[in-house]
């Protein structure tokens, strides 16, 4: 099980170096473009998210202010296991082949929420400064099916 452990954290330190901003062209400790994690007592409105096994997200537009801290109810109404990541489509693309590099490979970070079928959770996000953030399914061949979304964060 330790041995499990160190592989799965070898294969997401990169991973979580992203998430941070510290790649090549980064943000430094600014933050990143896509925000934070947010606290459930500072939510400012609740969205519902719902994935299914047609590989899409209803709803796949969403709108949000900069500043606003939104708690996502995720629900998975589908038959299989599917995620919602939150990330440019950048990272979400180099994501997803790590993915399917590595599959079955456990993961769990504060920008996504992985759900078995039937199942509903929450994933609280602060969305720190204007433009366009992606979300996506990474699950092997999800995202390839069109299992993705966008939300623009206004001014």
């Amino acid at each position: 099980m330790a041995m499990r452990h160190a592989l799965i954290t070898s294969l997401l330190l990169p991973l979580t170096a992203l998430a941070a901003g510290q790649h090549a062209g980064g943000h430094g400790d600014a933050g990143t473009a896509t925000g934070e994690p947010g606290q459930m007592a500072e939510v400012d409105r609740h969205i519902e998210v719902r994935m299914d096994d047609q590989m899409r997200f209803e709803p796949s537009s969403i709108d949000v202010q900069a500043g606003e801290t939104v708690r996502f109810r995720v629900i998975n109404t589908g038959d299989q296991p599917h995620e919602m990541v939150i990330g440019s489509i950048e990272d979400l693309k180099a994501h997803a082949e790590e993915m399917r590099q590595h599959p079955g490979m456990a993961h769990d970070e504060p920008n996504m929420i992985q759900l078995d079928a039937g199942e509903s959770g929450d994933l609280v996000w602060r969305f720190t400064q204007a433009g366009q953030i992606d979300f996506a399914c990474l699950l092997p061949g999800h995202l390839e099916a069109g299992m993705k979304g966008r939300i623009d964060v206004a001014q």
